[in-house]
């Protein structure tokens, strides 16, 4: 008879990724569009230049209204677009 040999498997923490932005919309039932400012270099020309992206963020409580500054991560999919959760 062989003997199977059980590795253990050590547990790994999920890294989930965490953005900051402001609030630009909450019309929508729980969710808020968060639009979140970053920079970038030119890969060529070595220039920096900032661009925007917008998020839509699952708020549980529809705490936030425009204007508000939220930090998120991200989470399973909720909908088609959600795929963010924000950090009370």
């Amino acid at each position: 008879m062989q003997e199977k040999k059980l590795k253990k498997h050590s547990k790994k923490e999920i890294i989930k990724k965490k953005f900051q932005g402001v609030v630009v919309s909450d019309k929508m039932n729980k969710t808020i569009v968060v639009k979140v400012n970053s920079t970038k270099i030119h890969p060529k020309y070595k220039k920096r230049y900032t661009f925007s992206k917008k998020y839509k963020v699952h708020d549980e409580k529809e705490s936030f209204h425009i204007g508000d500054k939220v930090s998120f991560v991200e989470c399973r999919p909720l909908s088609k677009d959600k795929r963010w959760r924000v950090i009370y």
